[in-house]
Protein backbone atom coordinates (compact mmCIF):
# COMPACT_ATOMS: atom_id res chain seq x y z
CA UNK A 1 0.00 0.00 0.00
CA UNK A 2 1.14 3.51 -1.06
CA UNK A 3 1.87 5.78 1.92
CA UNK A 4 -0.98 8.26 3.17
CA UNK A 5 -0.38 11.63 0.98
CA UNK A 6 0.23 14.37 4.17
CA UNK A 7 0.07 18.15 3.98
CA UNK A 8 3.78 19.43 2.88
CA UNK A 9 5.64 20.13 6.55
CA UNK A 10 4.39 16.97 7.46
CA UNK A 11 5.58 14.77 4.70
CA UNK A 12 8.99 16.95 5.24
CA UNK A 13 9.76 15.76 8.69
CA UNK A 14 8.51 12.58 7.78
CA UNK A 15 11.58 11.93 5.23
CA UNK A 16 14.24 13.87 6.72
CA UNK A 17 16.51 11.50 9.12
CA UNK A 18 16.35 12.27 12.87
CA UNK A 19 19.15 14.26 13.02
CA UNK A 20 18.23 16.76 10.25
CA UNK A 21 14.94 17.30 12.06
CA UNK A 22 16.48 18.18 15.22
CA UNK A 23 18.84 20.00 13.95
CA UNK A 24 16.03 22.32 11.73
CA UNK A 25 13.08 22.99 14.12
CA UNK A 26 10.67 22.23 11.74
CA UNK A 27 7.99 24.57 9.60
CA UNK A 28 8.39 27.87 10.49
CA UNK A 29 5.64 30.66 10.33
CA UNK A 30 7.73 33.12 7.83
CA UNK A 31 8.75 30.23 5.62
CA UNK A 32 6.01 27.10 5.47
CA UNK A 33 7.56 24.50 3.27
CA UNK A 34 6.58 23.73 0.10
CA UNK A 35 5.24 20.89 -1.52
CA UNK A 36 7.51 18.24 -2.78
CA UNK A 37 7.42 15.25 -4.58
CA UNK A 38 6.23 12.28 -3.11
CA UNK A 39 9.13 10.36 -0.85
CA UNK A 40 10.12 7.16 0.81
CA UNK A 41 10.80 8.09 4.20
CA UNK A 42 13.82 7.21 6.06
CA UNK A 43 15.34 3.94 6.64
CA UNK A 44 12.88 2.30 9.80
CA UNK A 45 10.70 5.19 10.27
CA UNK A 46 7.81 3.70 8.11
CA UNK A 47 5.24 1.40 10.51
CA UNK A 48 5.40 -2.41 10.39
CA UNK A 49 2.00 -3.59 12.17
CA UNK A 50 2.76 -5.97 15.35
CA UNK A 51 -0.05 -8.65 15.13
CA UNK A 52 0.32 -8.13 19.30
CA UNK A 53 -0.38 -4.40 19.19
CA UNK A 54 -4.16 -3.31 19.46
CA UNK A 55 -4.44 -0.89 17.05
CA UNK A 56 -7.75 0.89 17.07
CA UNK A 57 -8.99 -0.95 20.29
CA UNK A 58 -9.10 1.67 23.13
CA UNK A 59 -9.79 -1.07 25.60
CA UNK A 60 -6.36 -3.24 24.69
CA UNK A 61 -4.48 -0.23 24.58
CA UNK A 62 -5.23 0.81 27.94
CA UNK A 63 -4.38 -2.76 29.12
CA UNK A 64 -1.29 -3.10 26.83
CA UNK A 65 2.24 -3.91 27.73
CA UNK A 66 4.05 -1.08 26.07
CA UNK A 67 2.72 0.97 28.25
CA UNK A 68 4.94 1.08 31.74
CA UNK A 69 3.12 0.20 34.97
CA UNK A 70 3.52 3.49 36.29
CA UNK A 71 1.90 5.11 33.22
CA UNK A 72 -1.19 2.56 33.57
CA UNK A 73 -1.25 3.70 36.81
CA UNK A 74 -2.41 7.10 36.26
CA UNK A 75 -5.11 6.40 34.06
CA UNK A 76 -7.32 6.46 36.87
CA UNK A 77 -6.50 10.30 37.36
CA UNK A 78 -6.20 11.41 33.68
CA UNK A 79 -9.62 8.78 32.33
CA UNK A 80 -7.89 8.95 29.07
CA UNK A 81 -11.18 6.61 27.49
CA UNK A 82 -13.55 9.18 28.65
CA UNK A 83 -11.34 11.98 27.57
CA UNK A 84 -10.67 11.47 24.58
CA UNK A 85 -14.82 10.10 23.69
CA UNK A 86 -15.79 13.17 25.29
CA UNK A 87 -13.44 15.40 22.26
CA UNK A 88 -14.23 12.64 19.61
CA UNK A 89 -11.47 11.00 19.11
CA UNK A 90 -11.90 7.92 17.36
CA UNK A 91 -9.99 6.10 14.64
CA UNK A 92 -10.35 7.82 11.39
CA UNK A 93 -10.09 11.15 12.50
CA UNK A 94 -7.16 13.15 12.15
CA UNK A 95 -5.59 14.48 15.17
CA UNK A 96 -3.24 16.93 16.19
CA UNK A 97 -1.66 16.78 19.86
CA UNK A 98 0.34 20.03 21.07
CA UNK A 99 2.96 19.85 23.36
CA UNK A 100 2.75 16.09 24.54
CA UNK A 101 5.61 16.44 27.63
CA UNK A 102 6.96 13.14 28.02
CA UNK A 103 4.53 11.38 25.72
CA UNK A 104 1.94 9.86 27.93
CA UNK A 105 -0.85 10.54 25.89
CA UNK A 106 0.82 9.93 22.85
CA UNK A 107 1.44 6.67 23.44
CA UNK A 108 -2.45 6.24 23.41
CA UNK A 109 -3.37 7.63 20.27
CA UNK A 110 -0.19 6.79 18.03
CA UNK A 111 -1.58 3.18 18.05
CA UNK A 112 -5.25 3.87 18.22
CA UNK A 113 -4.86 6.03 15.39
CA UNK A 114 -2.47 3.67 13.40
CA UNK A 115 -4.44 2.15 10.75
CA UNK A 116 -7.33 4.87 10.06
CA UNK A 117 -7.00 8.45 10.89
CA UNK A 118 -4.12 10.24 11.40
CA UNK A 119 -1.74 11.57 14.17
CA UNK A 120 0.58 14.60 13.89
CA UNK A 121 2.35 15.55 17.39
CA UNK A 122 3.68 19.19 17.83
CA UNK A 123 6.77 19.52 20.09
CA UNK A 124 8.76 22.54 20.68
CA UNK A 125 11.92 23.12 19.46
CA UNK A 126 14.17 20.27 19.66
CA UNK A 127 17.20 22.22 18.70
CA UNK A 128 17.14 24.25 21.42
CA UNK A 129 19.36 24.18 24.17
CA UNK A 130 17.78 23.81 27.98
CA UNK A 131 15.21 21.61 29.35
CA UNK A 132 13.24 21.40 26.53
CA UNK A 133 14.51 20.82 23.80
CA UNK A 134 16.65 17.83 25.73
CA UNK A 135 13.27 16.29 26.62
CA UNK A 136 12.12 16.84 23.06
CA UNK A 137 14.94 14.88 21.71
CA UNK A 138 14.31 12.41 23.99
CA UNK A 139 10.57 11.91 22.48
CA UNK A 140 11.84 12.08 18.99
CA UNK A 141 14.64 9.53 19.83
CA UNK A 142 11.93 6.99 21.33
CA UNK A 143 9.55 7.65 18.29
CA UNK A 144 12.15 6.85 15.93
CA UNK A 145 13.00 3.94 17.56
CA UNK A 146 9.64 2.17 18.03
CA UNK A 147 8.12 1.98 14.44
CA UNK A 148 5.25 -0.23 15.39
CA UNK A 149 3.97 2.34 17.83
CA UNK A 150 4.56 6.05 16.39
CA UNK A 151 5.55 5.33 12.61
CA UNK A 152 2.85 6.09 11.48
CA UNK A 153 2.72 9.79 13.25
CA UNK A 154 4.17 12.51 11.78
CA UNK A 155 5.84 15.59 13.31
CA UNK A 156 5.95 19.53 13.53
CA UNK A 157 6.90 22.54 15.74
CA UNK A 158 4.85 24.81 17.77
CA UNK A 159 7.31 26.74 19.24
CA UNK A 160 5.95 31.02 18.78
CA UNK A 161 6.72 32.92 17.29
CA UNK A 162 9.02 31.77 15.37
CA UNK A 163 7.09 27.89 14.67
CA UNK A 164 3.39 29.14 14.38
CA UNK A 165 2.82 26.56 11.39
CA UNK A 166 1.29 23.23 12.12
CA UNK A 167 0.17 21.95 8.41
CA UNK A 168 -2.11 22.99 5.89
CA UNK A 169 -5.21 24.84 7.30
CA UNK A 170 -8.18 22.72 7.56
CA UNK A 171 -6.20 19.99 7.72
CA UNK A 172 -7.25 17.99 11.09
CA UNK A 173 -10.85 17.17 13.01
CA UNK A 174 -9.49 17.19 16.20
CA UNK A 175 -6.80 19.24 18.22
CA UNK A 176 -5.26 18.74 21.79
CA UNK A 177 -3.83 20.23 24.50
CA UNK A 178 -3.24 18.76 27.95
CA UNK A 179 -2.15 20.93 30.79
CA UNK A 180 -0.22 23.03 28.54
CA UNK A 181 -1.87 26.86 28.63
CA UNK A 182 -0.02 27.61 31.67
CA UNK A 183 3.14 27.33 30.03
CA UNK A 184 2.03 28.88 27.15
CA UNK A 185 0.85 31.96 29.55
CA UNK A 186 3.97 31.56 31.45
CA UNK A 187 5.87 32.57 27.62
CA UNK A 188 3.33 35.08 26.49
CA UNK A 189 2.16 32.55 23.93
CA UNK A 190 -1.45 31.53 24.56
CA UNK A 191 -3.12 33.95 22.15
CA UNK A 192 -0.40 32.29 18.96
CA UNK A 193 -0.54 28.49 20.33
CA UNK A 194 -4.69 28.83 20.34
CA UNK A 195 -4.76 30.43 16.80
CA UNK A 196 -2.55 27.83 15.34
CA UNK A 197 -4.86 25.44 16.58
CA UNK A 198 -7.82 27.38 14.74
CA UNK A 199 -5.94 27.68 11.49
CA UNK A 200 -4.80 23.56 11.38
CA UNK A 201 -8.77 22.92 12.23
CA UNK A 202 -11.28 21.79 9.60
CA UNK A 203 -14.79 23.86 10.43
CA UNK A 204 -16.92 21.96 12.84
CA UNK A 205 -13.40 20.69 14.17
CA UNK A 206 -12.54 20.05 17.72
CA UNK A 207 -9.99 21.85 19.88
CA UNK A 208 -9.87 19.56 23.26
CA UNK A 209 -8.17 21.44 26.44
CA UNK A 210 -7.77 19.84 29.72
CA UNK A 211 -6.12 22.19 32.24
CA UNK A 212 -5.17 22.09 35.58
CA UNK A 213 -8.50 24.43 37.23
CA UNK A 214 -8.22 27.47 39.53
CA UNK A 215 -11.20 29.08 41.20
CA UNK A 216 -13.30 31.07 38.54
CA UNK A 217 -11.95 34.55 40.42
CA UNK A 218 -8.67 33.71 40.80
CA UNK A 219 -5.94 35.66 38.92
CA UNK A 220 -4.36 33.91 35.93
CA UNK A 221 -0.67 32.81 37.37
CA UNK A 222 1.08 30.66 35.14
CA UNK A 223 3.63 29.91 38.07
CA UNK A 224 1.22 27.75 40.11
CA UNK A 225 0.05 26.11 37.48
CA UNK A 226 -3.82 26.25 37.83
CA UNK A 227 -5.71 28.66 35.77
CA UNK A 228 -9.25 29.81 36.07
CA UNK A 229 -11.31 28.35 33.68
CA UNK A 230 -13.09 31.94 32.60
CA UNK A 231 -9.37 32.73 31.46
CA UNK A 232 -9.24 29.73 29.64
CA UNK A 233 -12.51 30.20 27.69
CA UNK A 234 -12.07 33.91 26.93
CA UNK A 235 -8.41 33.01 25.42
CA UNK A 236 -10.10 30.14 23.04
CA UNK A 237 -13.03 32.86 22.34
CA UNK A 238 -10.71 35.13 21.10
CA UNK A 239 -8.66 32.88 19.02
CA UNK A 240 -12.49 32.30 17.07
CA UNK A 241 -13.59 29.21 19.00
CA UNK A 242 -16.99 28.35 20.62
CA UNK A 243 -17.39 26.58 23.30
CA UNK A 244 -19.39 23.68 23.33
CA UNK A 245 -19.58 21.57 26.30
CA UNK A 246 -17.55 21.14 29.70
CA UNK A 247 -16.91 17.29 31.40
CA UNK A 248 -15.76 17.10 34.97
CA UNK A 249 -14.32 13.61 33.72
CA UNK A 250 -11.12 14.62 35.08
CA UNK A 251 -12.17 16.86 38.48
CA UNK A 252 -10.84 16.46 41.58
CA UNK A 253 -12.77 18.21 44.79
CA UNK A 254 -10.13 16.66 47.39
CA UNK A 255 -7.29 19.54 45.49
CA UNK A 256 -7.83 22.45 47.60
CA UNK A 257 -5.10 24.35 45.51
CA UNK A 258 -3.03 25.83 47.91
CA UNK A 259 0.45 24.19 47.48
CA UNK A 260 3.02 25.55 48.66
CA UNK A 261 4.72 24.52 44.88
CA UNK A 262 1.41 24.20 42.69
CA UNK A 263 0.32 21.85 40.93
CA UNK A 264 3.37 20.23 41.24
CA UNK A 265 3.34 19.60 44.82
CA UNK A 266 0.73 16.95 43.60
CA UNK A 267 1.71 13.85 42.39
CA UNK A 268 3.34 12.43 40.11
CA UNK A 269 5.66 15.49 40.55
CA UNK A 270 5.69 15.71 44.44
CA UNK A 271 7.90 18.53 44.42
CA UNK A 272 8.50 19.00 48.29
CA UNK A 273 9.54 15.45 48.44
CA UNK A 274 9.00 13.06 51.27
CA UNK A 275 7.78 16.12 53.52
CA UNK A 276 3.67 15.77 53.40
CA UNK A 277 4.27 13.39 50.46
CA UNK A 278 1.61 10.75 52.24
CA UNK A 279 -0.93 13.82 51.90
CA UNK A 280 -0.61 14.52 48.63
CA UNK A 281 -0.36 11.29 47.72
CA UNK A 282 -3.94 11.04 49.66
CA UNK A 283 -5.31 14.32 47.47
CA UNK A 284 -4.72 12.67 43.93
CA UNK A 285 -3.60 14.56 40.87
CA UNK A 286 -4.44 18.08 40.22
CA UNK A 287 -8.16 19.04 39.82
CA UNK A 288 -9.03 19.62 35.55
CA UNK A 289 -11.36 21.23 33.68
CA UNK A 290 -11.61 19.17 30.50
CA UNK A 291 -13.64 22.05 27.89
CA UNK A 292 -14.66 21.05 24.13
CA UNK A 293 -14.92 24.11 21.58
CA UNK A 294 -15.22 24.06 17.87
CA UNK A 295 -14.27 25.80 15.28
CA UNK A 296 -17.61 27.26 13.74
CA UNK A 297 -18.56 25.50 10.35
CA UNK A 298 -19.04 28.70 8.45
Amino acid sequence: MAPRPIPAPMRVLRSLPLALLLACGGASTDAPATTPEASQPAEGVMASARADLPYGDMAGILAGDFRPEEERARDVFRHPAETLAFFGVEPGKDVLELWPGRGWYTKILAPLLHESGSLVVATTDPSVDGYRGERDREMHALWAAEPALYGNMETVVLDPPAHTNLGEPESVDVVLTFRNTHNWLGDGTQEAGYAAAFRVLRPGGVLGVVQHRDADDATADPSRGYLPTPFVVATAEAAGFVLDASSEVNANGEDTKDHPSGVWSLPPALRGGEEDAARFLAIGESDRMTLRFLKPAS
